[in-house]
C-alpha cells in the first residue's frame, strides 16, 4: 500500500515551505488510498524544543491535515538506531572520527585535490585513536565509502539507483544511478546524540514501510547516501518524488535559519486555512 510521511524537526516553527511539503505528500496519500504519517524527527537534543513538537501538531492540524497514530519521535527509539551502528560496526563498514567541523573545515582548504578529498578523511592511526578515546574525546561514527563498496561488490556498487518521480536539481528523474561517492564517508551517528539524519531516516522509512518519500528539493542529494544504506542494511527502496522549494518575496527559500513568517504568525494575522491551501495550490 502507497505510504508516504512529513518528517519534521522540532527545532522552530513551521512556515509555508512546510506547509506546501506537508500538503503535497498528505494529498499525494489521500489521492492514492493510502497511508499518510507524521514523524518527528527529534536527534538533536541542543536544538529540538517539546514547545516546537507541540507547535507542529497545532499548525498540521489547522491545515486539516490528519494522519496516523501513534506519532513516531525519533528520541524515543535509539536503541534501534543504536543496534544498526553495532550491525554496520561488526561488518568493518565505521570507524571512528574525532575530527571537529573546524578541521574538516581546514582540512578542505589544505585539500591538493578539492573537497571531495577532505570528507573522506578515514580512520585515525591505531594508537591516535587509542590516545583520543583515553582522553574522552567526543567522536562521530563514519561509514567508509571504500569498505562499503568492497562489501557490496563492483557490480552492485554501480547498479545502484533510486526512482525519481519529480525532477531534479539538473532536470534528473526516473530511474536514477546512485552516486554515494559524492556525499564523502557521511556521519551516522554522533557519541552525543546516538544517531544521525542519513542512518535515522533510513532506518525508520523502512520500519515504517514508506513506500514513497515526498520532501524538498534540497534534500535531493541525501537520496544518493541513502540509497546506499538501505543497500548495506537490505532495506527496501522506496520510490523518491522532490517537490519544488517555495520562495519569499524575496527570491530566498523559506527557512527557519532566516527567521522566515511562519505559519503561527499568518494565523494570527487573520489568515484561514483555506487561502492559504489554495494559495499553495490545494
Amino acid at each position: 500500500m502507497f505510504a508516504t510521511r512529513f518528517a519534521p524537526s522540532p527545532t522552530g516553527r513551521l512556515h509555508k515551505g512546510h506547509a506546501f511539503s506537508a500538503l503535497t505528500a498528505w494529498t499525494a496519500a489521500r489521492q492514492a488510498g493510502g497511508r499518510f504519517l507524521l514523524r518527528i524527527e527529534d536527534n538533536d537534543p541542543t536544538r529540538c524544543k517539546p514547545e516546537y513538537e507541540a507547535a507542529i501538531f497545532e499548525d498540521l492540524a489547522w491545515l486539516g491535515l490528519d494522519w496516523e497514530t501513534p506519532v513516531r519521535r525519533q528520541s524515543e527509539h535509539l536503541a534501534d538506531y543504536a543496534a544498526v551502528i553495532d550491525a554496520l560496526g561488526a561488518r568493518g563498514l565505521l570507524y571512528r572520527c574525532f575530527r571537529t567541523r573546524k578541521d574538516i573545515l581546514d582540512a578542505i582548504g589544505d585539500a591538493p585535490h578539492g573537497p571531495a578529498d577532505a570528507v573522506r578523511p578515514g580512520p585515525h592511526a591505531p594508537d591516535e585513536e587509542a590516545r583520543l578515546l583515553a582522553e574522552g574525546r567526543p567522536y562521530a561514527w563514519r561509514l567508509s565509502l571504500d569498505r562499503a563498496r568492497e562489501t557490496l561488490g563492483e557490480s552492485e556498487w554501480k547498479a545502484l539507483s533510486f526512482v525519481e518521480q519529480g525532477v531534479g536539481p539538473d532536470g534528473e528523474t526516473g530511474v536514477i544511478r546512485a552516486r554515494p561517492d559524492t556525499a564523502g564517508d557521511v556521519v551516522l551517528a554522533r557519541k552525543d546524540a546516538g544517531t544521525a539524519y542519513h542512518l535515522a531516516v533510513t532506518h525508520d522509512d523502512a520500519l515504517q514501510e514508506i513506500t514513497h518519500v515526498i520532501r524538498g528539493l534540497d534534500l535531493f542529494e541525501a537520496a544518493h547516501i541513502q540509497r546506499l544504506i538501505q543497500a548495506l542494511m537490505g532495506w527496501p527502496a522506496p520510490v523518491y518524488r522532490h517537490h519544488r522549494l517555495l520562495t519569499g518575496p524575496d527570491g530566498r527559500r523559506y527557512a527557519k535559519r532566516d527567521q522566515s513568517v511562519t505559519l503561527a504568525e499568518l494565523r494570527a494575522a487573520g489568515l484561514t486555512p483555506e487561502v492559504l491551501r489554495a494559495e499553495l495550490g490545494f
